[in-house]
């Protein structure tokens, strides 16, 4: 039986979730990348995510799973087609408070809920003692499934509703982005030779990242207040 540690790593093909590769290996984890096919608007970052797991050299434990039905539920920006992303939110003048005020149509009901719930049944099945997920609570969204509290009882549902669990070695959510800022984010991507190049963050899901969408401006703000330049194209920086 091999002793070596095993992370599953939910994979956007993003900066955030490409950052928390670079950790998981920094820390000594076999990687096993999860990507979801939800359905969202961005499906380049279905492509960015495959790369990824190319670069790490695990397309072999890499898994794509398919929940598409939440583009036929709708009610969002990311998989409804009839409701536009947003610009010019001032995304990245806010605070978090005040983010986490005034949730955006960009928030997908329920998605990181089942992303992690899926992961867990990966997590289980491949004899992984930890998940790594890149939600952050200081440059987000405001989205609701990014906070401390939900990480924190999602945690305590696994640990009830797993056999490891029961046996008393729970499966941990490990959330290495959450107190830091998107700066902190790309310094520390930088100093781990994270691919940036390969990534992208663009809601509207362009080959060149539109620079207008929140998660864009975000983006760009971190890598300017970090002193690097995104090496990946905008139409608009």
């Amino acid at each position: 039986m091999s002793n070596t540690k095993k992370a599953v790593i939910i994979l956007s093909g993003g900066l955030d979730s490409t950052t928390c590769m670079g950790f998981a290996q920094e820390s000594g984890y076999e990687l096993y990348p999860i990507t979801f096919d939800y359905g969202q608007r961005h499906r380049i970052e279905l492509d960015k995510s495959h790369q990824v797991a190319e670069h790490y050299g695990v397309l072999n434990r890499y898994k794509v799973i398919k929940l598409d039905f939440l583009r036929g539920i709708g009610g969002n920006a990311l998989t409804d087609d009839a409701i536009a992303v947003p610009t010019d939110t001032g995304i990245e003048q806010k605070d978090a408070e005040q983010a986490g005020n005034d949730i955006p149509v960009t928030y997908v009901p329920g998605r990181n809920f089942m992303f992690l719930a899926i992961a867990t049944s990966y997590a289980e099945a491949v004899g992984a003692e930890a998940i790594y997920i890149g939600v952050n609570a200081l440059d987000y969204s405001g989205y609701p499934d990014c906070r401390p509290e939900f990480i924190g009882k999602v945690e305590e549902v696994m640990a009830l509703a797993t056999k490891v669990g029961v046996e008393g070695k729970p499966i941990t959510i490990e959330t290495p982005l959450m107190k830091l800022t998107k700066a902190d984010i790309v310094r520390e991507g930088a100093r781990m030779g994270v691919p940036y190049e390969l990534t992208t963050s663009c809601y509207n899901g362009e080959e060149e990242a539109c620079g207008e969408c929140d998660s864009c401006k975000l983006r760009l703000k971190g890598f300017k207040e970090a002193g690097h330049t995104d090496p990946i194209p905008y139409r608009t920086r």
